[in-house]
């Protein structure tokens, strides 16, 4: 019998669950705040829009070193543990980053500290969702973190800028730290601990490396891990819009009005999608998983022929509604990793994720000192269609032969 689709209204009847949610919009908030008040300064001083440029770019690095190295701590030490230790710990370091007279790069090197400790949050937090919600449950909460996530970054970029130049970048991230200390305390009174699994008996406790070893051999070994990772590294392809909206909207005479229109549209379009796959049965969301992610690269073909802003927004806004696809194969691959190396499994994910998108990026800017806007986003949705086909036909075997999956898996028995 197919599993019926959770509602919001279940998931967020969990109390525990309610708790964790404010929480990480809290650490949201933060990270906005901190983001944005280092670059505001970056500005202030330096009067290069390369050089802020790139100090906000440099604010997602962390997330693949932290993701690869650090996300395995979730697996050593209590969930609740390690969330509020990253908590309280970037509370400490965004002090430090709003004392006057602190150099400008010693507080760029503070920010990504803080970026870098994020990722075992986010992995401890992923972990103790996949044992606080069980069945579809555990689809829909992530599809709630992932819309306050996308919703955060939508509005930090006004309301964050709005505050920092009200009351100043020192008193902005004084506000940051004290987010990081209230999610902190939620995170410590409001939910367990949701210990990880311990090592069979007469085993030794796995030390740091042996952990991260261990994480990325659970992946290595299981084909439907890979199958799902190269999906959603396939993200990639159609992040590319992002990197050149500004450039993109020069092209078609829209100027910078246009620029914040064309960021926001694959946002709203995935909180969209995740929306209408809510009421879709689990089962047939996994069937239609493979599809959506073709899709998301496929709509973005016409833009090689840069038409007005009006098309271009409905299929960025379309690529976005597709993309939601992300929210199944995050949940799939979770229920999948076994319990014990889960914090390091989604480490892996968290920083290949993170060296896709950064790469398409960084890529398509270099190509666009060659080629249009328009004529890079095109060649990236055609690359994308072609590469993400090939993991969908190979995610459409494995849930066509198992008509279980993903009840089961050769990584259960890891």
């Amino acid at each position: 019998m197919s599993e019926s689709p959770a509602s919001y209204r279940e998931v967020f009847a969990i109390s525990e669950f309610r708790r964790l949610w404010a929480a990480h919009t809290l650490s949201v908030i933060g990270d906005q705040l901190a983001r944005i008040a280092i670059t505001l300064l970056v500005y202030q001083r330096t009067q290069s829009a390369g050089l802020t440029a790139l100090t906000y770019a440099l604010t997602f690095l962390p997330d693949f070193i932290g993701g690869a190295a650090l996300a395995g701590l979730a697996d050593r030490f209590p969930r609740r543990t390690v969330m509020v230790a990253s908590d309280l710990g970037r509370a400490g370091l965004v002090v430090l980053m709003a004392l006057p007279g602190m150099p400008l790069a010693v507080q760029a090197g503070l920010l990504f500290c803080v970026q870098l400790i994020a990722a075992p949050f986010s992995t401890a937090r992923q972990a103790a969702l996949a044992d606080m919600l069980p069945g579809d449950r555990l689809t829909v909460g992530l599809g709630v973190i992932s819309i306050t996530y996308q919703a955060g970054l939508v509005l930090g970029f006004g309301a964050g800028a709005a505050l920092v130049a009200q009351v100043g970048v020192s008193t902005a991230l004084v506000i940051n730290a004290c987010t990081f200390v209230l999610s902190a305390l939620i995170i410590r009174y409001g939910i367990h601990h949701y210990r990880p699994a311990r090592p069979a008996a007469g085993e030794p406790a796995p030390g740091q490396w042996e952990t991260i070893r261990a994480g990325w051999a659970i992946v290595a070994r299981s084909a439907q891990l890979r199958t799902l990772l190269a999906i959603a590294c396939c993200s990639g392809f159609y992040a590319v819009p992002e990197g050149l909206a500004v450039p993109y909207a020069d092209q078609i005479g829209s100027g910078t009005v246009a620029v914040g229109w064309l960021l926001a549209a694959n946002p709203v379009g995935t909180v969209i999608g995740m929306t209408l796959l809510r009421v879709i049965r689990p089962d047939r969301r996994l069937a239609i998983l493979g599809p959506m992610a073709v899709l998301s690269s496929l709509i973005l073909l016409p833009t090689a022929w840069a038409p007005g802003l009006a098309i271009t927004l409905v299929l960025w806004t379309l690529s976005g509604v597709f993309s939601a696809h992300d929210i199944v194969t995050q949940a799939t691959y979770v229920r999948l990793v076994p319990t014990h190396r889960r914090g390091q499994a989604i480490g892996v994910a968290i920083a290949a994720l993170r060296a896709a998108q950064g790469l398409g990026i960084v890529l398509a800017g270099l190509l666009a000192q060659f080629l249009t806007p328009a004529a890079i986003i095109a060649g990236a949705a055609a690359l994308g269609t072609v590469v993400t086909a090939v993991a969908a036909t190979r995610w459409l075997r494995a849930v066509s032969s198992n008509p279980s999956f993903p009840a089961h898996d050769e990584t259960d028995n890891a």
